[in-house]
């Protein structure tokens, strides 16, 4: 498994932008799909952004499209969700997750490791 640890998260008004990183550890790092999840209070957890391996496949949920990016520098073992445009419904805790192979997934039991989050809060 990989370990993850995610940072960059913050308290920002509506408008504003956010990059959030996350550092992984373990060899097979650049063999990951990685992907970013969120959860907002009393709802489910839900898809965010995911990238391949090779970063030449990416997925948005469609409510973050155009907003965010999702990219990765395996030189670092990171990954990073650059978000702009921020909304207060973009609140929530985020969490970095990684696939035990290099194809990316929309669907939170296909990845094996997960970070502990951080909190993005968006004020309007």
């Amino acid at each position: 498994q990989v370990q993850l640890v995610e940072s960059g998260g913050g308290l920002v008004q509506a408008g504003d932008s956010l990059r959030l990183s996350c550092a992984a550890s373990g060899r097979t790092f650049s063999s990951n799909a990685m992907g970013w999840f969120r959860q907002a209070p009393g709802k489910e957890r839900e898809f965010v952004a995911a990238i391949s391996w090779s970063s030449h496949k990416t997925y948005y949920a469609d409510s973050v499209k155009g907003r965010f990016t999702i990219s990765r520098d395996n030189a670092k073992n990171t990954v990073y969700l650059q978000m702009n445009s921020l909304k207060p419904e973009d609140t929530a805790v985020y969490y970095c997750a990684a696939r035990d192979i290099g194809n990316p997934s929309l669907g939170e039991n296909d990845y094996a490791s997960w970070g502990q989050g951080t909190q993005v809060t968006v004020s309007s």
